[in-house]
């Protein structure tokens, strides 16, 4: 069967993340893994629509890719040292096809996210190097230039090394302290997508990141749902805009319009995950959404269920944030004057958010001076987006 380059595209995007983390498994080098990798796909847009896709894609880009990265230490005599330790691992002979390992990719998600980077870094060598983006996009992604972002990503596989950051996944007792800023950095992914329809690769890139780490550690409540809560945000995206690009609240929205499929995939990962009694950040979060997605419409929303949720979430991380959207389910059931007094009282006053429901809750109460007063404060700190259009507009 011939391929064309979308379809070659499409291979990279999904396997390169997988090829990657074989290769720098193998040679304990990304530069070496990543050239190497980026050589075995330049060949396959050569071959494959020539002779035909071969039986395992994935396979054949890991075998070419380790070919080639062999040959390449093979003519630099100061990686001899190097090669010695990798031809024990890679005979002479070609090798077989073969499905990678899969907890290299894990290996790899930790490595990215470790804690000795920063947050930034973890989101772009994420992207980079699990996601398959190119070093243009994750620029594009971050609003900066591809030169600076070039750079950026050079630093931090620099410190990766000179911290000897290890490529590993961390023992039993040090997961709790490791997973949540991996779940941190895919949520953060899936956010920025939403700021606008340019970025709605991001959200693509996060579900599937989601779902990779979901497959690497089925056990682990908080990755499913984390997964469980992507989907069901995504449900609603084509009822989270009009045509024009301006904003639908979600009491708003057109519900026959958001997609069935996703929420019943998000509510029965939900399920599964109560099952575990186990109820984390995400899962809570997951829960809440999922709610939302049962009522036919606004008004029948279960608003007792949500400030319930909203209850255990704030008993496991008591933030301002969480306290802000507790009040805003708990306007729905006792009223905007005392969801008012609860939100005057938190330390939010750089967040937009905040901003917002404070001049929603004002409306409702009639103080329309305070309410404008308010959208004004909350459009001056929002980003560019419908968001900021909106609260522009008065929250019209």
């Amino acid at each position: 069967m011939t391929i064309g380059q979308a379809a070659i595209g499409r291979i990279f995007r999904e396997e390169y993340g997988r090829s990657l983390a074989t290769l720098i498994g193998v040679f304990d080098d990304i530069d070496v893994a990543e050239d190497a990798v980026q050589e075995a796909f330049a060949v396959a847009l050569i071959k494959w629509p020539a002779e035909g896709l071969p039986p395992n894609p994935g396979g054949w880009i890991t075998v070419t890719a380790r070919n080639r990265a062999i040959d390449r230490l093979r003519r630099q005599t100061r990686e001899r040292r190097l090669l010695g330790d990798v031809t024990i691992l890679v005979p002479d002979r070609e090798p077989e096809e073969q499905d990678p390992v899969p907890d290299d990719r894990l290996k790899l998600i930790f490595t990215c996210c470790h804690p000795a980077l920063s947050a930034e870094a973890q989101v772009a060598l994420t992207l980079r190097l699990l996601g398959g983006l190119s070093t243009d996009e994750v620029a594009r992604s971050f609003l900066v230039a591809e030169l600076a972002m070039a750079q950026r990503l050079v630093r931090a596989k620099r410190k990766i090394k000179a911290a000897s950051i290890p490529y590993r996944i961390p023992a039993d007792h040090e997961l709790p302290g490791r997973l949540p800023p991996v779940l941190a950095v895919i949520y953060l992914i899936y956010t920025t997508g939403l700021s606008g329809p340019e970025e709605r690769g991001l959200c693509a890139e996060a579900i599937r990141l989601a779902r990779l780490l979901t497959a690497l550690m089925p056990s682990a409540a908080e990755v499913a749902g984390l997964l469980a809560l992507l989907l069901l945000i995504e449900s609603r995206r084509a009822a989270r805009t009009r045509p024009d690009g301006s904003l639908i609240l979600l009491g708003d929205q057109d519900r026959l319009q958001w997609d069935r499929s996703l929420i019943a995939e998000g509510q029965a990962i939900v399920r599964r995950c109560l099952l575990h009694d186990r109820p984390g950040l995400y899962q809570l979060q997951a829960a809440i959404n999922a709610v939302h997605a049962d009522a036919p419409t606004a008004a029948h929303t279960d608003w007792p269920q949500i400030i319930a949720l909203y209850d255990h979430l704030y008993a496991l991380a008591p933030t301002p944030v969480v306290a802000l959207n507790r009040a805003i389910a708990i306007a729905e059931v006792h009223g905007p004057a005392i969801a008012l007094a609860l939100i005057d009282q938190l330390d939010l006053d750089h967040y937009y958010p905040f901003h917002a429901a404070r001049a929603d809750l004002l409306r409702r109460l009639d103080r329309h001076r305070e309410a404008a007063t308010a959208y004004q404060r909350a459009a001056d700190l929002a980003p560019d987006g419908p968001e900021r259009d909106f609260l522009t507009r008065g929250g019209r």
